[in-house]
């Protein structure tokens, strides 16, 4: 089962997509349904077979964000959560190779394996969660468990470097 929390920045992108799908991209796909469908034989008309089927997905799209939008509870940084780990704090971790990444811990919805961010449900998450700088960490992985020793908790992004 998923976790309903979202960051601010979440929530919005998720909102901004749905606001697209229904606004712009939908509407443009019907566009090109009907006039597929003016050409006649539908059986073997592609275009509208393929307009049909991504109409389809933009409505099941549509209606999973309206559903998850109303779901998720947005959760602000509060200034008394600093210097510990909590939901939407950037972490950087070391472990004893001196390999050294950094993470942000967001809701489901906003996973982004490019970017860093994880699910609040990770394993990794889960060991950090009220943690604070300096501390070890021990993250039971499918692989064994790793340590993990905390530098640095923020509540903005790190600078890139």
């Amino acid at each position: 089962m998923k976790t309903n929390l979202i960051t601010r920045a979440g929530w919005h992108k998720l909102d901004e997509e749905l606001k697209y799908l229904w606004k712009v991209e939908r509407p443009a796909v019907t566009q090109s349904v009907s006039e597929a469908a003016a050409l006649g034989d539908r059986s073997e008309n592609a275009e509208y077979i393929y307009g049909k089927k991504r109409l389809r997905e933009i409505d099941r799209r549509v209606r999973y964000l309206m559903k998850r939008l109303e779901a998720v509870k947005i959760i602000d940084h509060d200034p008394r959560q600093n210097g510990k780990v909590f939901f939407g704090a950037w972490v950087e971790l070391e472990n004893e190779g001196g390999e050294v990444v950094r993470y942000r811990i967001v809701g489901p919805d906003e996973i982004d394996t490019k970017n860093n961010h994880i699910t609040i449900d990770s394993p990794m998450a889960r060991a950090l969660i009220g943690k604070q700088t300096d501390d070890e960490v021990l993250v039971k992985t499918p692989s064994g468990t790793k340590e993990w020793y905390i530098n640095k908790i923020q509540y903005q992004p790190f600078e890139q470097e």
